[in-house]
């Protein structure tokens, strides 16, 4: 999987995960929700991915798919 985000990517993941920790130093109530949210749009980004590679044909099982 790292090979595929490259350095802009794991640098993104490192701050994301920095900015998170940061926050949970002053309000862990509040890095909660916000790891949530985070991970939320995680998940929207994946399935709208996932749908517009499945309408061009080129499979919607994204890190699957059939030998």
């Amino acid at each position: 999987m790292l090979d595929k985000l490259g350095v802009a990517g794991i640098a993104g993941v490192v701050a994301l995960f920095g900015g998170i920790a940061l926050v949970a130093s002053q309000n862990l109530i509040f890095a909660a929700g916000l790891a949530l949210v985070v991970g939320g749009m995680g998940l929207i980004v994946y399935g709208l991915v996932t749908s517009l590679l499945a309408s061009f044909g080129m499979g919607g099982g994204m890190g699957g798919g059939m030998p």
